[in-house]
């Protein structure tokens, strides 16, 4: 059995059950403010309840956890572990730095975002969706229970036992990590996958288009057909690098959206778009 290679004690085992089911919560409550933070405290109450007997520790406890987190739901089990892991020694070890907790869950939740959905959403869901769509065209309705399967039945292993493993890794994950230089080549892999994604995201996710066709002696001159000719996907690319630009020279999001909005009106009206 895996949970007994980890060691892990039959008393933290039931709580470590519990902490997997509420990770199931971590996107429920996604806010634009502090992003998967409630649906995370919400994960650490049953490790926060039992090592810390007074309210007030509780408390401080739940507010450690209210700071801004977002990674990939599944690979954020072994995260919501290693915190219980180190909830667990903080209770104890009164010269523990709680502040670590914290800073181990932002130092992970963004290369375990990279990896986590190169893996789960840019891969096995396409593959999943693909044996799955397939089989449905043909009629054959275990399209639908083989697409849930094949994606579920991985995504679920990971997040089950990612718990369990984070737990009995312990605080001192980090610093083994770090020494032995795993940690360095996790974070260069992580990033070098998150970028390709995101220069993925600008061409297939971005929709920038100008239909504008112009009538030149009988000739149609299609704009969008030119700069395709160009670079396909220029203008999606451009649009991109000029919202990161304006947000580098803070700029408000809210600011970036409503100037998008009154330029699509006038582009539509004019003819443009």
């Amino acid at each position: 059995m895996i949970k007994d290679r980890l060691n892990i004690k039959k008393e933290d085992e039931k709580m470590l059950n519990s902490i997997y089911w509420r990770t199931m919560t971590l996107s429920s409550t996604y806010n634009y403010e502090k992003m998967q933070a409630l649906g995370y405290i919400y994960s650490m109450i049953p490790v926060i309840k039992r090592q810390y007997k007074e309210k007030q520790e509780q408390v401080e406890a739940l507010k450690r956890h209210n700071e801004i987190f977002n990674t990939t739901p599944t690979m954020g089990a072994l995260i919501t572990g290693l915190s219980a892991s180190m909830e667990v020694e903080a209770s104890q070890n009164p010269d523990f730095d709680k502040n670590s907790i914290n800073a181990l869950k932002v130092s992970l939740m963004g290369p375990f975002a990279g990896i986590g959905d190169s893996v789960f959403w840019g891969s096995l869901r396409i593959i999943s969706l693909g044996v799955g769509i397939s089989l449905a065209m043909a009629g054959n309705p275990l399209g639908i229970l083989l697409h849930l399967l094949i994606y579920n039945l991985p995504a679920h292993f990971i997040r089950y036992y990612g718990v369990f493993f984070g737990y009995s890794m312990g605080s001192s994950f980090i610093k083994k990590a770090t020494e032995s230089g795993l940690m360095g080549y996790i974070t260069k892999g992580a990033s070098i996958v998150g970028l390709m994604t995101v220069g993925a995201m600008c061409c297939t996710m971005v929709s920038f288009n100008i239909p504008k066709v112009f009538d030149i002696q009988g000739s149609e001159l299609a704009v969008q057909s030119i700069l395709d000719s160009i670079l396909p996907n220029l203008l999606p690319l451009l649009l991109t690098f000029g919202c990161f630009k304006a947000i580098k020279k803070n700029v408000k999001p809210i600011t970036i959206m409503l100037v998008f909005m009154v330029i699509g009106v006038l582009g539509k009206v004019i003819g443009l778009f």
